[in-house]
Order: C-alpha cells, then structure tokens, then sequence
C-alpha cells in the first residue's frame, strides 16, 4: 500500500473519531462478544462527550491514519496521569491502535506503531506499553513482533463481562534514545 498521511486529531475531530472508533472496535470484537456487550460499551466507551474529553486532555494524544482522505485507523497514546493502569512519567501507553479490517495486513498497524515510537523518543520515556486482550491473538503477534514482552495482566470490563488483558512492554534500548 506504501505510505499513508498519518495526522493528529484536533478538537473539531471527535465525530470522526467516534465514527471510525466505533467501526474498528466492532469489526475486531464482535464475533467474539454479545451483542447487548458489544452495544453497551459502543455507546459508552465511544460517546460524544468521552471522546471530546479525551482530545482536550494535555496527556493524551490521537492520530489518524489516513488514505486517499479516508479515515482508516487510528492511535490513541498517554503519557503522565492519563496513562489507564500505570501512572509512570518515564512511560508512554499505547492504548489504542485500529484499523479497518479491509486495510490489515497492508502494513498500517506497523505505520501507527512506528508514530507511537517517534512520540516515545520525543518524550524521553524508558518504555512503552500497552493492555492487549488476552483473545486478540493477531495484535499479540504484532507486539511480539515488534519487542514487546508480558509483564503483568488486569481486567477489561466489556459491558457486563470482565476480560482479561496481558499487559506488555517494550523498554527502550538506551542505543536509541
């Protein structure tokens, strides 16, 4: 596919982040949830009000991928207090990375990842992290790919079901600092 524009949500983007966050997370979590589970968390976890928080927030940031001035992925990355588990200064979360499913396997993912390690060296973090389902076998594989390792789990609540999530990380080689 080459390269994509890959550029940062600003306060005037939460439509088009709520559209396009929606979308992803149906088509990556539908067939493995209830439908009532999959409804409530949509309508929460991706409300007008939430998402347009979450880009006003100094600590968080949003990227979309863009192709032909279609939306079809997205990043979302924390740092400070906005992380959602570890609260580490020297940390930057990646807490969401989607992309349509027409567009996997076109190297968009790995394109969005290599964002969230530019804003890492930016930042001058010792590592990054991130809470990936323990289901999601396809985005395990690309972490790993990419030197990611386990360290730890925690929950996810997804409607009224309770998952689990391996929480991984990728420390930084001083070399690249």
């Amino acid at each position: 596919m080459g390269s994509i524009e890959i550029r940062r949500l600003t306060g005037e983007d939460a439509l088009l982040l709520q559209q396009i966050g929606k979308k992803t997370f149906e088509q990556t979590f539908s067939s493995s949830n209830s439908k009532e589970n999959m409804e409530k968390y949509l309508e929460e976890g991706f409300s007008l009000t939430k998402l347009q928080a979450e880009i006003d927030d100094l600590n968080a940031e949003f990227y979309f991928a863009i192709h032909h001035n279609h939306i079809i992925g997205y990043l979302k990355l924390n740092i400070g207090q906005s992380q959602t588990s570890i609260k580490n200064d020297n940390a930057l979360e990646i807490e969401r990375i989607y992309v349509l499913k027409e567009f996997h396997g076109q190297n968009i993912g790995q394109q969005l990842f290599e964002k969230a390690v530019e804003r890492a060296f930016s930042q001058k973090v010792d590592f990054i992290w991130l809470g990936v389902w323990e289901e999601n076998k396809r985005a395990i594989q690309f972490y790993t790919k990419n030197g990611f390792v386990a360290f730890d789990k925690h929950i996810f609540k997804l409607g009224d079901e309770e998952q689990t999530d391996i929480m991984m990380k990728w420390e930084i080689p001083h070399s690249m600092i």
